[in-house]
C-alpha cells in the first residue's frame, strides 16, 4: 500500500492481451473552476456538484493514462477517482442506494485498477532515487527487485488499458456523466423536517469527521503502523469533508485544509516506507536462491534505509498532527463552521 494508494500485489501474473474493440469517445463533462458549492444547496445537489467537477477531471485525464508517457496523468485521474469515492461517503445518504449502487461499485473498481499500476508506479520512482545516490556497481545490483516491480507494473497497466478502452468502462462512464448532470435523479426523498440542505447537515458531517481524527489523540504516543495508517484515513475524511464545502465557508477554511494535509502527507511517506520495507523483504525472502550475494547485500541495504526512514516518520508524527488537536484548530473550525 502506498500514500496515494489501496494495496500492492506482491507479484502479479500478466493477463493474456487483447485488443480492445472499437469504442465510442467517453463523454467529457464541461465545469468550472471549483464545484461551487453554496450553503442553500440540497445535500445531494451539492454531492452532485462535487461528483460531476471531479469525474470531469477524470475524464480529462483518460487520454494521457492511456498513452502512458507521462505518470502525472494517471496519477492525476486516480486522484480524481479518489475524491469522487470520498464524496459519496460523504453525501452519500442523500441518494437511493440502490439506484446509485451501480456508479459506486463501478468507481471503486476503476480506482482499484489505477492504484494497482500507480503504487508501483511510486514504488519504482522510490528506488530508482535510491539507486542515484549510489555508486555504478552498488546501483546495479538494485536492478533485480526494480525488474520484479516493473513486469508487475507492466501487467498492471495492460489490465488498466483493457478496462479503459472496453464497452463496459465506456457504457458506464456515459451514464455516469449523465446522472451527474441530471439534478434530482437518484435523489432519497428527505422527509418533510429532516434536514436536507447543506447549512443544515454539513457542520455536524464536518465535526463527526474531526471527532474521529481526535479520537487518536489517548494513542498516539505509542502507536503502532496499523493505527498510523488508519489514523491517516481518518484524516483524509477528515480533509475531503472540508475541501468539498470550503467555498461555502470562507477562507479559514484553506488553512485548516493545509494543516490536515501536513498530517496526512507526513503520514503517507511513512506508509511508503513502510510498504517499501515489507515488499523488499518479501523479495529477498522469496529470491535468496536466485540472486546473487552483492544483489542481495544492495537490496538488503535498501531495506534497511526504508526501516530507518519508517522509525524516523513515525518518531516524527507529533510535529504536523499536534496542531490538529490544539484549542486554536477547533476555534477556526468552530468559526467556519458557524458560518454555514
Amino acid at each position: 500500500m502506498t500514500q496515494d494508494g489501496e494495496s500492492i500485489a506482491a507479484d502479479i501474473t500478466p493477463p493474456v492481451a487483447e485488443q480492445p474493440a472499437p469504442v465510442a469517445p467517453t463523454p467529457r463533462l464541461i465545469v468550472g473552476k471549483t464545484p461551487g458549492v453554496t450553503t442553500d444547496d440540497r445535500l445531494a445537489e451539492a454531492g452532485r456538484k462535487v461528483l460531476r467537477f471531479h469525474l470531469s477531471r477524470m475524464l480529462l485525464r483518460e487520454a494521457g493514462t492511456l498513452e502512458g508517457i507521462d505518470p502525472g496523468e494517471l496519477k492525476a485521474m486516480r486522484v480524481a477517482t479518489r475524491r469522487q469515492r470520498a464524496a459519496w461517503r460523504v453525501f452519500g445518504s442523500a441518494f437511493d442506494e440502490a439506484a446509485t449502487a451501480k456508479h459506486r461499485r463501478r468507481l471503486r473498481a476503476v480506482a482499484a485498477d489505477l492504484g494497482a499500476v500507480r503504487d508501483l508506479d511510486v514504488m519504482i520512482g522510490n528506488v530508482e532515487e535510491y539507486q542515484s545516490a549510489l555508486g555504478t556497481a552498488e546501483a546495479g545490483a538494485m536492478e533485480p527487485l526494480l525488474a520484479v516491480w516493473r513486469a508487475n507494473r507492466d501487467s498492471a497497466r495492460e489490465i488498466l488499458v483493457r478496462e479503459l478502452a472496453s464497452r463496459r468502462y465506456q457504457r458506464w462512464a456515459e451514464s455516469y456523466a449523465v446522472f451527474v448532470e441530471s439534478e434530482g435523479v437518484g435523489v432519497r426523498a428527505p422527509g418533510p423536517v429532516e434536514p436536507h440542505r447543506v447549512r443544515d447537515t454539513m457542520p455536524s458531517r464536518i465535526w463527526a469527521a474531526y471527532e474521529t481524527l481526535r479520537g487518536y489523540e489517548p494513542v498516539m504516543r505509542w502507536a503502532d503502523i496499523t493505527t498510523l495508517h488508519d489514523l491517516r484515513i481518518a484524516a483524509k475524511w477528515l480533509r475531503y469533508t472540508l475541501e468539498f464545502v470550503r467555498e461555502a465557508m470562507g477562507p479559514e477554511t484553506t488553512d485548516l485544509v493545509e494543516q490536515v494535509v501536513a498530517l496526512q502527507d507526513h503520514l503517507g511517506l511513512l506508509h511508503d516506507a513502510d510498504v517499501a520495507a515489507g515488499l523488499a523483504r518479501a523479495f529477498l525472502t522469496a529470491h535468496t536462491g536466485s540472486i546473487t550475494d552483492v544483489e542481495a547485500g544492495a537490496i538488503g541495504r535498501y531495506l534497511a534505509d526504508r526501516e530507518r526512514e519508517l522509525t524516523r516518520l513515525r518518531k516524527g508524527v507529533g510535529v504536523p498532527w499536534q496542531p490538529l488537536v490544539d484549542a486554536p484548530f477547533r476555534l477556526m473550525l468552530g468559526r467556519v463552521t458557524a458560518s454555514l
